[in-house]
Parts: structure tokens; C-alpha cells; sequence
């Protein structure tokens, strides 16, 4: 875990293999950002859901078959009003037209997405800078 500036806002950056069991960490470095902004249980709760979406989607989709030989990487970004979380892969790509945009539009696979969308403040879906690979960057006011 590494942390650098972003927009003058302090940035933690997360490197996990494309692995379910490596989900959790991401999980845990959320922990341990809501005690250092005092995040309510509830608020802490609905954004480790939205993460644990977002970062499975790029662990199911992202690498296919090979996913030993992918990563997720999961960037917080520490606003002094919001909390921005970026999941991103160097995988296949995502098409966000094809993701649900409204709880009416649900299909099988889709609802992780709605459930961000549901939670979140903002987000953004697309490729990654450059073409290749997924980028998901949800919002999150903390006042």
C-alpha cells in the first residue's frame, strides 16, 4: 500500500492479485480509513459493500481464465467532504452501456453495479486511460 497526493488530496493506493481471498484487504484498508475519518457504522458499512462490488466485478471479469496473472488496483482518495475509491484492471475492458442503470434494468450479473450506483454519490465507468482495461470510481459526501 503506498500513499501519494491527488488533487491536493492524499491518495492510498492498493495492489491486490485478481483473487476473491484478496478482496478482504481492500476491505480492511476502508476499516482503517473510516476510523481516521469517523466514518458512521452505517456509512463504513454501505462502502465496503460498493467496494466489495466494484473490486469483485474487475476479479470475475477482468482476466478470464488468467487471473493469476492479473491485479486490481484500489485507490482512496481522501477529500476533506468525500471519500472517491477508483478500482481499476488491466484486463478485457468493460462496456459501461451494458451495465444497469436503474433497479428496473437489473439482469443477472448487473446488480453489483446498481448497488454502487444505489449507494454512491457520483460514478464513473469506463476503460482505464490508454484503452485497456476497466476503471470504476464511485463518490462518496461525508458530511
Amino acid at each position: 500500500m503506498t500513499t501519494s497526493a491527488n488533487a491536493n488530496a492524499p491518495t492510498i493506493r492498493l495492489t491486490i492479485p485478481a483473487r476473491a481471498e484478496y478482496i478482504t484487504l481492500c476491505r480492511l484498508a476502508l476499516t482503517g480509513i473510516g476510523r481516521l475519518r469517523e466514518l458512521s457504522d452505517e456509512l463504513l458499512a454501505d462502502l465496503k459493500l460498493a467496494l466489495t462490488e466494484a473490486a469483485s466485478n474487475s476479479v470475475r471479469h477482468a482476466y478470464g481464465a488468467n487471473q493469476d496473472v492479473g491485479v486490481v488496483e484500489i485507490a482512496y482518495e481522501l477529500h476533506p467532504d468525500r471519500l472517491v475509491i477508483e478500482v481499476s484492471d488491466d484486463g478485457g475492458g468493460f462496456d459501461p452501456a451494458l451495465a444497469p442503470g436503474q433497479p428496473d434494468e437489473l439482469s443477472e450479473g448487473g446488480l453489483g453495479i446498481a448497488i454502487i450506483r444505489a449507494i454512491a454519490d457520483d460514478v464513473e465507468i469506463g476503460a482505464q486511460p490508454g484503452g485497456k482495461g476497466s476503471r470504476l470510481r464511485f463518490a462518496k459526501a461525508l458530511s
